[in-house]
């Protein structure tokens, strides 16, 4: 792997994780068909904001979701306080995310579908967007970043090795949404410094 960071660090007042900067990544729809959307115990995690957000979008894409998604929604609502008490989507049979909807197989965000088509502003909730990595808030008003390692996972790791392609990297987008710019360039030239050292 070369170079490789172990401690975690400070970038602003974020705690990164040096699997940030380590692991390679890429998501290979073609491969894995979207399963993390479907896949797990718990929907996805969302905030107060983002779960109004989905409401006053919610007829837009309605009719890109299952009857059983719909039928869930219609009982318990977009999101549900999950065991652990985290506001998180709600979900079909125990596992599948409502807005999962299907295009030649592949699992696909029918709240993401609708943004790219135009029909909507939102995009998806940023915990989505920035999957594999996972926010943990702290009280200090610090927050940390790390790595998700999940097996359904291995075909992004692989193609992000042969992509030579850091998970920071791929996730640009997402972590400059949530994070901010100036912050993200901080983040690239201290992975840059980090992986440089000998």
């Amino acid at each position: 792997m070369g170079n490789t960071y172990e401690h975690i660090f400070m970038v602003g007042n974020v705690l990164v994780s040096p699997d940030i900067i380590n692991v390679k990544f890429c998501c290979d729809l073609d491969k894995c068909h979207g399963q993390c959307c479907i896949d797990g115990d718990a929907g996805a995690p969302v905030t107060l904001d983002e779960t109004m957000a989905i409401e006053n979008v919610l007829d837009t894409v309605w009719g890109d979701l299952s009857a059983s998604a719909q039928a869930v929604i219609d009982k318990q609502g977009v999101a549900y306080t999950d065991v652990e008490g985290d506001l998180v989507t709600s979900i079909v049979g125990g596992k599948d995310c409502v807005f999962t909807c299907y295009d030649k197989g592949c699992c696909l965000c029918a709240l993401e579908r609708s943004y790219r088509k135009g029909d909507i502003e939102f995009v998806k909730p940023i915990s989505c967007s920035l999957y594999p990595i996972r926010v943990k808030e702290f009280e200090n008003g610090t927050c940390g970043i790390n790595y998700h390692h999940w097996k359904i996972c291995a075909d992004a790791r692989k193609k992000g090795e042969e992509l030579n392609l850091p998970l920071y990297r791929f996730l640009k987008e997402p972590l400059t949404r949530r994070f901010g710019a100036e912050w993200y360039d901080e983040l690239c030239d201290v992975a840059q410094q980090l992986t440089s050292e000998k």
